[in-house]
């Protein structure tokens, strides 16, 4: 999508740096990873009927602006945990983009004559 403003050769760069970076740190999400404890829903459940819970993890995240939940498979948990910590480093990296886009334009601009 163009929106009218010339976008220097600097920020084609800078898109493909950061295609390259995204690449390097898949597998991505967004969320939040946590162990919980809860009794589970087996009627006579020995370790529930002691008071006991049951271990858990599950994973948090926004679905078109509602909070949802899923119950991660243990296998997948350290992928997942890894995959949430990616996508804060590249909510990082997203933050500074705006900023370099910014001074890039001003950089290779045309000022009007005085």
């Amino acid at each position: 999508m163009s929106y009218g403003i010339h976008i220097p050769m600097a920020n084609e760069a800078l898109r493909r740096a950061l295609v390259k970076e995204i690449n390097t740190l898949w597998p991505i999400a967004k969320g939040s990873v946590t162990e919980v404890t809860k009794p589970c829903i087996r009627p006579g459940c020995p370790a529930c009927q002691r008071g006991d819970k049951h271990r858990a993890v599950i994973f948090t995240f926004r679905q078109d602006g509602k909070q949802r939940c899923l119950y991660v498979p243990q296998e997948l948990v350290s992928l997942l945990r890894q995959a949430v910590e990616n996508g804060r480093q590249l909510e990082q990296r997203l933050a500074t983009l705006g900023e370099a886009l910014i001074l890039a334009h001003r950089r290779t601009r045309r000022r009007p004559p005085p």
